[in-house]
């Protein structure tokens, strides 16, 4: 937490604040509080300013730790109680809609969050920034369907297989190596939250390429997803008509989970920013074909404002840029 956060608030109080899911509204608060002083003048705007961009990141990051130990979770529920009454008001199914393009717009908030740590000015673009939310959005969906559609036949089943593939993803979470909290408890806590995210959706943890990675991770989920909609066409009664309609929505789950893996493979062949930065002799991201010295971060003039967790993160994601010209606050996310 920043300075100015720490003498106003406990330290145990925001650890229950944390415990509640009540941090990312706190944050947002608190955010308000200092971006009314920013525009009333009521203190140095330019020190108030890297506060903001502290405060902005911190956000970012506990919005996508919300999204999916609460929001997600959620959605898949809600997704399973409409299958099973085979009903659905219109709230419901506007709901659903939302909650959707609110996961997908989270993945997509992270990471310019990240890229904003670096020197680069190359940001993504709007094509880009579509690009990476609908691969997202595509992904997301055929997994939430999956899961929801095991619960209908299996309620019970679902919690074996949450605790197995989450076990998994915590071993693979831990063999790769974090170092994103200050003593190892915490970083147990955050390796777990991390392995209930890979459970919906890919986030990368360690630095280098993340080709081969990314390629076992999605094999794996593209597996376990198949084997999840197939467990529920087995398991379903022949003369169940109820649910008849289902068959083609589990049909094109496959498809449209592919279009979001060919989607992403777009997205880092034509539209990633690392495209405009081979043009000119430079490597920008961890999937570059070259080599550096490492990250170049954005400079702050006081280094205790700088949020350490997320520039851990942009180290993990962003760990081959070259320096460039600096500019404050790429992206704007603060400011």
């Amino acid at each position: 937490d920043p300075p100015a956060l720490r003498p106003a608030v406990p330290v145990l109080l925001l650890g229950v604040l944390h415990l509640l899911q009540l941090g990312f509204f706190f944050r947002c608060l608190y955010a308000l509080k200092v971006g009314w002083r920013v525009c009333w003048a009521k203190a140095e705007e330019e020190d108030e300013q890297r506060h903001m961009a502290f405060i902005s990141h911190d956000i970012s990051m506990l919005r996508l730790f919300e999204t999916f130990l609460e929001n997600t979770p959620q959605l898949t529920l809600l997704l399973y109680i409409i299958l099973r009454t085979n009903k659905a008001e219109i709230s419901q199914g506007l709901g659903m809609g939302t909650a959707f393009l609110c996961v997908s717009w989270s993945l997509l908030d992270y990471h310019q969050s990240l890229r904003s740590f670096l020197q680069d000015k190359y940001e993504l673009s709007l094509g880009s920034s579509i690009i990476y939310f609908l691969w997202n959005l595509f992904l997301i969906c055929p997994r939430i369907l999956a899961l929801a559609l095991f619960a209908l036949l299996w309620p019970h089943g679902v919690a074996v297989h949450f605790s197995l593939v989450w076990l998994a993803m915590f071993l693979w979470v831990s063999l790769q190596g974090t170092d994103f909290m200050e003593s190892p408890g915490p970083e147990q806590l955050y390796r777990a939250v991390v392995a209930v995210i890979l459970y919906f959706s890919w986030f990368n943890v360690a630095r280098g390429r993340t080709l081969h990675r990314s390629i076992i991770y999605h094999g794996f989920m593209l597996l376990d997803s198949t084997l999840l909609g197939l467990a529920w066409l087995w398991g379903r009664a022949p003369e169940e008509e109820e649910h008849s309609y289902l068959i083609p929505v589990v049909s094109a789950a496959l498809p449209c989970y592919l279009l979001g893996l060919g989607l992403r493979v777009t997205y880092y062949k034509w539209l990633h920013p690392n495209v405009q930065v081979r043009q000119e002799g430079r490597y920008d991201e961890v999937d570059a074909n070259g080599g550096g010295d490492g990250v170049e971060l954005r400079s702050f003039l006081e280094p205790h404002l700088v949020n350490r967790r997320m520039q851990w993160l942009a180290q993990t994601h962003f760990s081959l840029s070259q320096p460039a010209e600096q500019h404050f606050l790429n992206g704007a996310a603060a400011v």
